[in-house]
């Protein structure tokens, strides 16, 4: 499969990206963690450079735990200050202002040597669709500052949202990138909903996870839907769609409705907490 999704709104989300990196102390990235280097957009660093950087591996309620350790670990030893996160839980991002200003500690101590005691920290928060940026934003405001929705592409503009009146946050639209390099991101990207869900073959997806699910978790399938993993992958559909009832008239498998349905399982935790992405050794 070889997927791109890069609307025009992208084009003109990064312009403006551009255009406001000046303004900002620090760049705060969201990254899915159940896959962290799938949702790096590369792009990112570019723009980002020379800023104060912070990793929130976000969905990690959804993710392998024993991944989101080894992950956050990884990017700490790039010399990247990397915390997991849920967004949509207020505990989890309780401490993030600490967070933020540790990061630009530097800075702070600049000011400070300038006799500027309370100067609010400006943020660009960003990352690709779909990662969870506006959900973020209003768990860390208490409210509904920011507009969000569970498909790609709902924030198409900037929007200054100010925190405590000590950080000022940039809400950014999603942006990937205009070709990915590597085709199992794409597949990737898609399986978490960052992609368009209409441009997608949903049942050749379906294939691509079924073989995630048996090279990464071996067993998952059977001990889920009590599936025989030997059998080829197209029979592995096959099988999961007539354990799921999801019968034509006449008894043919509506495979359609099935490959959308372990995709949905797999989004919605129904397999279980699993992560989709490699670490690298550093």
């Amino acid at each position: 499969m070889n997927i791109n999704w890069y609307p025009g709104h992208m084009t003109k989300a990064r312009r403006m990206m551009e255009e406001n990196i000046k303004l900002v102390d620090v760049v705060i990235e969201l990254l899915d963690a159940r896959a962290p280097l799938s949702t790096r957009n590369p792009d990112i660093d570019d723009l980002a450079k020379n800023k104060f950087r912070l990793i929130l591996l976000n969905k990690s309620d959804m993710a392998d735990p024993k991944d989101n350790e080894k992950w956050e670990a990884y990017f700490n030893e790039l010399g990247l200050r990397c915390v997991l996160i849920d967004s949509r839980n207020r505990d989890s991002i309780k401490n993030i202002d600490k967070v933020i200003k540790e990061v630009c500690k530097e800075k702070i101590e600049r000011d400070k040597k300038r006799g500027i005691l309370k100067r609010t920290l400006k943020c660009m928060i960003c990352g690709i669709p779909n990662v969870g940026k506006s959900t973020f934003i209003n768990s860390l405001c208490k409210k509904g500052v920011a507009k969000t929705g569970n498909k790609p592409g709902v924030t198409k503009g900037k929007q200054w949202v100010n925190v405590k009146g000590e950080f000022d946050l940039l809400d950014t639209p999603g942006i990937l990138w205009p070709k990915f390099e590597d085709e199992n991101i794409g597949i990737r990207l898609a399986l978490i909903g960052s992609v368009n869900d209409d441009i997608l073959d949903i049942t050749e997806l379906s294939y691509k996870l079924i073989d995630i699910l048996k090279n990464k978790y071996p067993g998952v399938l059977n001990s889920k839907y009590d599936i025989n993993e030997d059998a080829n992958t197209i029979d592995i559909l096959n099988e999961y769609t007539v354990k799921r009832n999801l019968l034509k008239k006449g008894g043919e498998c509506d495979i359609d409705r099935g490959a959308a349905l372990i995709i949905d399982d797999f989004r919605s935790l129904r397999i279980g907490r699993l992560s989709i992405d490699d670490i690298p050794s550093v």
